[in-house]
């Protein structure tokens, strides 16, 4: 797999980064979770840029965390889009939101999300519910695709000129890139200022 046409030129436009060979993720619905498959054609059916703008690659599942990853292909820490999801409760109400913040950060659960959810209290999804729930692997949980009760909330950073989106796949083999911006145009996407907190 590569990003190539037939002819063996680049796809225009197709974001590429790190040593990773790219292609067209619609091109690709093997190496997608069937949610995130689904919900990608269901957004390129809506804005012409998703089919040339939004990449997939095979990567080696045992690499899939993001530090791992990184570190073996050159990839800047800015661009990972982290993808945590979360539920918060007032009462007997559960809000889910699935976080989405740049490696360099962490997703400010406590304070930022828990307001957002307007929620007493908040945590971490446990696992093994996000897994089910979205039908996505652990590990590749992706904010495109999930379920359309959760909220899906992204860091500012990514709407800035030039950034990057390198995200899960819903699977662990293979990851998706997309210009950030493209990212934040995502139907359902609520773009927030201040999600990610610095890392000391």
């Amino acid at each position: 797999m590569s990003g190539t046409t037939s002819g063996g030129l680049p796809l225009p436009g197709l974001p590429t980064l790190g040593d990773l060979p790219w292609a067209a993720a619609l091109d690709h619905p093997d190496l997608l979770a069937p949610p995130v498959a689904d919900a990608l054609r269901a957004w390129a059916a809506q804005d012409d840029r998703v089919r040339g703008l939004v990449a997939v690659t095979e990567i080696d599942p045992d690499h899939a965390d993001t530090a791992t990853l990184n570190d073996r292909h050159g990839l800047p820490p800015e661009a990972s889009a982290n993808c945590v999801v979360v539920a918060g409760r007032r009462g007997d109400d559960e809000r889910v939101a699935a976080c989405v913040v740049t490696a360099t950060t962490f997703a400010d659960v406590n304070t930022r999300v828990r307001k957002l959810l307007d929620a007493r209290k908040a945590s971490f999804l446990p696992m093994d519910r996000a897994t089910a729930e979205s039908g996505m692997e652990y590990g590749g949980i992706t904010p495109v695709g999930l379920p359309p009760t959760w909220r899906v909330l992204v860091d500012s950073r990514f709407a800035a000129p030039g950034a990057l989106a390198l995200m899960g796949s819903g699977v662990r083999r293979s990851k998706l890139l997309m210009p950030g911006e493209l990212l934040c145009a995502m139907p359902g996407v609520e773009v927030v200022d201040g999600l990610g907190v610095a890392r000391a």
